[in-house]
Protein backbone atom coordinates (compact mmCIF):
# COMPACT_ATOMS: atom_id res chain seq x y z
CA UNK A 1 0.00 0.00 0.00
CA UNK A 2 2.99 2.28 0.75
CA UNK A 3 4.54 1.44 -2.24
CA UNK A 4 1.51 2.51 -4.49
CA UNK A 5 1.09 5.90 -2.81
CA UNK A 6 4.53 6.73 -3.54
CA UNK A 7 3.83 5.65 -6.88
CA UNK A 8 0.61 7.78 -7.01
CA UNK A 9 2.00 10.90 -5.69
CA UNK A 10 5.16 10.66 -7.85
CA UNK A 11 2.70 10.19 -11.13
CA UNK A 12 0.53 13.29 -9.65
CA UNK A 13 3.53 14.91 -9.66
CA UNK A 14 5.02 14.31 -12.55
CA UNK A 15 1.40 15.30 -14.66
CA UNK A 16 1.21 18.49 -12.43
CA UNK A 17 4.31 19.55 -13.41
CA UNK A 18 3.83 18.99 -17.49
CA UNK A 19 0.54 20.37 -17.49
CA UNK A 20 1.26 23.17 -15.61
CA UNK A 21 4.29 24.38 -16.64
CA UNK A 22 5.15 28.60 -17.33
CA UNK A 23 8.75 27.18 -19.02
CA UNK A 24 8.07 27.41 -22.65
CA UNK A 25 10.87 26.63 -25.64
CA UNK A 26 12.12 29.40 -27.45
CA UNK A 27 11.80 27.45 -30.43
CA UNK A 28 8.36 26.15 -30.58
CA UNK A 29 5.20 26.02 -27.72
CA UNK A 30 5.92 22.61 -25.98
CA UNK A 31 7.25 22.58 -22.99
CA UNK A 32 10.56 21.97 -21.73
CA UNK A 33 9.30 19.08 -19.59
CA UNK A 34 8.13 17.32 -22.79
CA UNK A 35 11.81 17.57 -24.47
CA UNK A 36 12.44 14.48 -22.60
CA UNK A 37 9.70 12.02 -24.46
CA UNK A 38 12.07 12.63 -27.60
CA UNK A 39 15.40 11.44 -27.19
CA UNK A 40 18.03 10.35 -29.38
CA UNK A 41 18.97 6.74 -29.29
CA UNK A 42 22.31 5.71 -29.93
CA UNK A 43 22.15 1.96 -29.55
CA UNK A 44 18.63 0.75 -30.46
CA UNK A 45 19.55 -2.80 -29.68
CA UNK A 46 16.95 -3.12 -26.78
CA UNK A 47 17.57 -7.45 -26.30
CA UNK A 48 21.22 -6.90 -26.94
CA UNK A 49 21.76 -4.34 -23.87
CA UNK A 50 19.63 -6.92 -21.61
CA UNK A 51 21.64 -9.55 -22.34
CA UNK A 52 24.72 -7.57 -21.41
CA UNK A 53 23.31 -6.39 -18.15
CA UNK A 54 22.80 -10.26 -17.31
CA UNK A 55 25.88 -11.67 -18.02
CA UNK A 56 27.40 -8.80 -16.33
CA UNK A 57 25.40 -9.46 -12.92
CA UNK A 58 25.96 -13.17 -13.60
CA UNK A 59 30.04 -12.83 -14.04
CA UNK A 60 30.41 -10.36 -11.15
CA UNK A 61 28.84 -12.32 -8.54
CA UNK A 62 25.73 -9.85 -7.79
CA UNK A 63 22.92 -13.29 -8.73
CA UNK A 64 24.55 -15.12 -5.78
CA UNK A 65 24.20 -11.71 -4.05
CA UNK A 66 20.84 -11.83 -4.64
CA UNK A 67 19.93 -15.36 -4.27
CA UNK A 68 21.63 -15.64 -0.57
CA UNK A 69 19.30 -12.66 0.40
CA UNK A 70 16.33 -13.73 -1.07
CA UNK A 71 16.52 -17.73 1.23
CA UNK A 72 17.94 -15.53 4.29
CA UNK A 73 15.04 -13.20 4.20
CA UNK A 74 12.69 -15.40 3.72
CA UNK A 75 14.13 -17.55 6.44
CA UNK A 76 13.75 -14.44 8.77
CA UNK A 77 10.64 -13.25 7.79
CA UNK A 78 9.63 -17.28 9.05
CA UNK A 79 11.29 -17.01 12.32
CA UNK A 80 10.00 -13.59 13.20
CA UNK A 81 6.42 -14.03 11.72
CA UNK A 82 3.37 -15.35 14.39
CA UNK A 83 1.34 -17.93 13.71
Amino acid sequence: MKLWSILGGFALSFWTTILFSNTVNAQSQIPVNWTVLAQNISDPDLLGQLQKAFNNFVETGQVWALLIGLVVGYLIRNLTSYG
